[in-house]
């Protein structure tokens, strides 16, 4: 067994690799870029060598500078995580010819999977079934367009080299095709470096289940049953479980013996994943094979009681796999939810901001939680926005739901947009409670999980403003501490008045509107007033932001953190976010340039799509920037003008930076 890893990622995946090395024995290497030099992964590794700056093609992605890291520390192995060089065969072959060992499969393995288009043609002749489509060389556009016409609509446009959602495109009508096909290998050739790509019929309602394969260098294969991963958004997955909703043994059994062939057609050591496309009478077709550990392979951990890192570090040292088939077996209910920074209002637009505040809810038996931050670490606009993993457990798929419900309800993020709310509803979405479900479930369920009526519950703005009313009463108190008379009546603020009621008003603002919550106050508690009417309002504070509160006899527990102005407010397993008006100091927030359209987040200007001074219709895409790996489309927001352009292709732009000079036509 080896003495010393050096792990090839950062995040969560890095944090994770460490946990199992440490527990094994091993020192571990962490490499970081500059922008990650105090990282979570950096400070729990025993070492940590700088590759770069912040610009992952410029650190993580350099070959040569992540093999010397491992030279310079005497590392005998390399973990590559997931993403970045994992499945990038000149790593593998760059550790060969350097005597270090790659924790995953072979050279060969990893060219033979590693095109989508190469990967179908060796599973025809290995007997796997596969979707129709077409995996061919010719990638002229007119020929491709042609071959997708001869399939039939609906089609996807897939990166032959893709992987993680990227390069892919649905194609529902023949006019859209060829829009679609350059957006398509735009970011192929961003993301993977090829823009090769195939066509495939696109499965009406399809199910995403994978299979988690393992095979050792003796020549022995196990699957460790399957996980379905159907709820996706821009096909990238949201919430994973296993075992797979209404999985027959038959059917499993099947899958689980195509996945293994699979595997043993290119060889293959080490874990491995095959994705097959399933529809709704239990069909299926391969799809693709990721020859390295999944971001979900915590699921399968949960419903089998083993440690795939640790089974990957085994097969890597030489060892034989550590049970046989028959010896496996699922027990309960897992599901994972992918807690990112990103806001589900607008489109899912990824979020960037320092963690002000962070609190989960406790590990356990039932709850773990992956992560690479913690709170006062920042979210960077150079990788993936990943905050967490969650993971619950139980009994059964429905007890396991009301656990990852409960969960969610735990979870705390303040500093960024975050989508803990939209996982809930997502959660307890009917669809998805009945296991109703297929890839298109987000977009189908949308008025459910998009609710309209956002409308803030009075009971928000009065746990906001007994909040504001301890926070003044404390810093009153710490105040008091200062000074030479502590026990003057002068500090308190209990609203005493000579002769008359004491009362203020304490105001609040969410979005245009803004409320009034008149106070008054009492011996040993707060009236709290709206639209006429008025509560008794009381609380204790819990430490972190947490409040014991009650209002008019009815306890309930509450979080509420200040940040500048802004008040978040979470309660009843829900946030808000209000703002603390100041009367004495009041803004008025504006939009940015008059006539300028602004960046939604930090990127990079890839295409100039309208040109300068051409009339556009409302919606019609004006230009596109890349941010966290994916493209984000700028549409005119009204018929218009196109005056000019405040950035070229390849320029990079921060957030709230004016795009376009638009001007709007007259209504």
């Amino acid at each position: 067994m080896f003495d010393k890893i050096l792990i090839a990622n950062r995040g969560e995946i890095a944090c994770r690799v460490i946990k199992t090395a440490r527990r094994m024995g091993m020192r571990t290497v962490a490499v970081y870029s500059e922008a990650d030099a105090g990282a979570r992964h950096v400070r729990l590794a025993d070492e940590a060598v700088l590759i770069g700056p912040a610009a992952a093609r410029e650190s993580y992605l350099v070959i040569e500078n992540v093999i010397a890291a491992a030279r310079q520390t005497g590392a005998q192995a390399i973990h590559p995580g997931y993403g970045f060089l994992s499945e990038n065969e000149a790593f593998c072959a760059a550790c060969d010819e350097a005597g270090i060992v790659f924790v995953g499969p072979p050279v060969a393995a990893i060219r033979a999977m590693g095109s989508k288009s190469e990967a179908k043609k060796l599973m025809e002749k290995a007997g796997v079934p596969l979707t129709p489509g077409y995996h061919g060389d010719e990638q002229a556009p007119d020929y491709l367009h042609a071959q997708a016409e001869g399939i039939g609509y609906p089609v996807l446009i897939k990166a032959a080299a893709g992987g993680g959602g990227k390069g892919m495109r649905l194609v529902e009508k023949g006019e859209d095709f060829q829009e679609m096909l350059a957006s398509c290998r735009r970011e192929a050739r961003s993301a993977f470096g090829d823009e090769h790509v195939l066509i495939e019929k696109y499965i009406t309602r399809p199910r995403h289940v994978e299979i988690q394969v393992f095979g050792d260098t003796l020549g022995n294969y196990v699957y460790l049953f399957e996980r379905d991963c159907s709820v996706q958004r821009r096909h990238q997955k949201v919430l994973e479980e296993a075992p797979a909703p209404g999985m027959t043994a038959a059917r499993r059994a099947a899958m689980g013996k195509a996945a293994v062939d699979a595997a043993r057609a290119v060889g293959y050591t080490g874990a491995g994943t095959v994705e097959f496309i399933a529809q709704q009478d239990g069909s299926f077709y391969f799809m693709e094979m990721n020859t390295r550990l999944q971001v979900e392979h915590p699921v399968t951990e949960m419903i089998t009681g083993l440690d795939l890192v640790e089974w990957q570090l085994r097969v890597a040292a030489g060892e034989p796999l550590p049970l046989a088939q028959e010896q496996l077996a699922i027990r309960g209910h897992a599901l994972e939810a992918r807690i990112y920074a990103e806001d589900p209002a607008r489109g899912f637009l990824p979020s960037t901001g320092r963690l002000v505040h962070l609190a989960t809810p406790p590990e356990g038996v039932n709850v773990r939680i992956d992560t690479g931050v913690e709170e006062g670490d920042a979210i960077s606009q150079h990788y993936d926005p990943m905050i967490a993993k969650l993971i619950v457990w139980d009994q059964n798929r429905e007890r396991a739901c009301a656990r990852m419900l409960q969960a969610l309800a735990e979870y705390r993020v303040v500093g960024v947009a975050n989508n803990i709310e939209f996982l809930s509803r997502l959660v307890a979405c009917p669809a998805f409670a009945q296991a109703d479900l297929d890839t298109g479930l987000i977009e189908r369920e949308s008025g459910y999980l998009f609710p309209q009526d956002d409308a803030v519950p009075d009971d928000v703005y009065r746990v906001a403003a007994l909040a504001e009313l301890m926070r003044e009463a404390h810093r009153a108190q710490e105040a008091a501490r200062r000074t030479s008379d502590a026990a003057s009546p002068w500090h308190a603020r209990d609203g005493w008045r000579l002769n008359a009621a004491a009362w203020r008003e304490l105001l609040f603002r969410r979005g245009e509107q803004q409320i009034a919550v008149q106070v008054a106050y009492r011996s040993n508690a707060f009236l709290l007033g709206m639209h006429g009417g008025s509560v008794a309002a009381r609380g204790e504070p819990a430490g972190r932001g947490r409040l014991r509160v009650e209002l008019d006899g009815t306890r309930m527990d509450a979080t509420v953190i200040a940040a500048g102005e802004k008040r978040h407010v979470f309660l009843h397993g829900r946030a808000w976010q209000l703002a603390c008006v100041d009367p004495l100091h009041q803004t008025t927030e504006g939009g940015g340039a008059e006539g300028g359209l602004l960046a939604p987040m930090p990127g990079k200007v890839i295409a100039l799509i309208a040109e300068p001074g051409s009339r556009v219709a409302k919606g019609a895409p004006l230009l596109i920037l890349e941010a966290m790996k994916m493209e984000h489309t700028i549409k005119a927001p009204a018929a218009g003008t196109v005056r000019a352009f405040r950035h070229q292709v390849g320029d990079q732009v921060g957030d709230g930076a004016e795009l376009v000079d638009f001007a709007a036509e007259q209504a």
